[in-house]
């Protein structure tokens, strides 16, 4: 009952939701990811799964499709001098121009 004028607030101002479905619906894959990787065979494996929900995210952060990203990276990646050039790597950053040209939503 101290409460009621807090949980009341969305009455009086549309711009604030009745729910935190939207904030529960955003967490749920770190969550359910979380638990999974309770049970990573390694280090190696983990460090893995890291890098790959990071790419994911990032892209997302930035309006590209995952599925055309990651085949874009795969694609070309083995075929550019990166271990002598490492600057290229900049092109393919999810916010890079060459990125956005091609795998956009």
């Amino acid at each position: 009952m101290n409460r009621v004028e807090e949980l009341k607030a969305f009455l009086s101002d549309g711009r604030i939701e009745i729910d935190n479905n939207s904030a529960e619906n955003a967490i749920r894959p770190t969550v359910v990811g979380r638990k999974n990787w309770l049970f990573s065979v390694s280090d190696a494996g983990a460090k893995a799964n890291a890098i790959c929900l990071s790419l994911a995210e990032t892209a997302k952060a930035n309006g590209i499709d995952f599925y055309q990203y990651l085949v874009k990276l795969l694609t070309d990646l083995p075929n550019l001098p990166i271990h002598q050039q490492p600057e290229i790597l900049h092109n393919y950053m999810p916010w890079s121009k060459l990125i956005q040209g091609t795998c956009k939503k």
